[in-house]
């Protein structure tokens, strides 16, 4: 692939995800007052965080067959999302909130328990 080709692959890849992102609102500017946007719009962000976080926590079982059991990959799981609850609690921000309990994950799971 040529450095020509290259520069077209990424800037139709550009404009694909420039165009996703920015649709959805030129699509739906007139309708912003519409009870199932504004349902949507209140509702959404939370439940999408919530899947995220159960994603995340999905593998972990700190509680099984009666007895506390935490492998070495579960401990940083769990420090790093008492990281984001003490963060949005202290703070209420989210993005402070994400932003620090990944740093967080990331320094624990390279450095501390590789």
């Amino acid at each position: 692939m040529s450095d020509l080709e290259l520069l077209a692959f990424i800037g139709v890849c550009t404009l694909a995800t420039f165009l996703t992102r920015v649709l959805p609102f030129v699509a739906l500017s007139r309708q912003a007052d519409h009870p199932l946007i504004l349902h949507l719009g209140r509702y959404l962000p939370p439940a999408v965080m919530a899947i995220l976080v159960i994603y995340a926590l999905r593998h972990l079982a700190p509680w099984s067959a009666g007895q506390l059991n935490v492998s070495p990959q579960g401990v940083p799981l769990i420090l790093a999302s008492l990281a984001v609850v003490f963060l949005h609690l202290w703070r209420r921000n989210a993005l402070l909130s994400i932003v620090g309990g990944t740093g967080l994950y990331m320094v624990l799971i390279q450095l501390v328990w590789p």
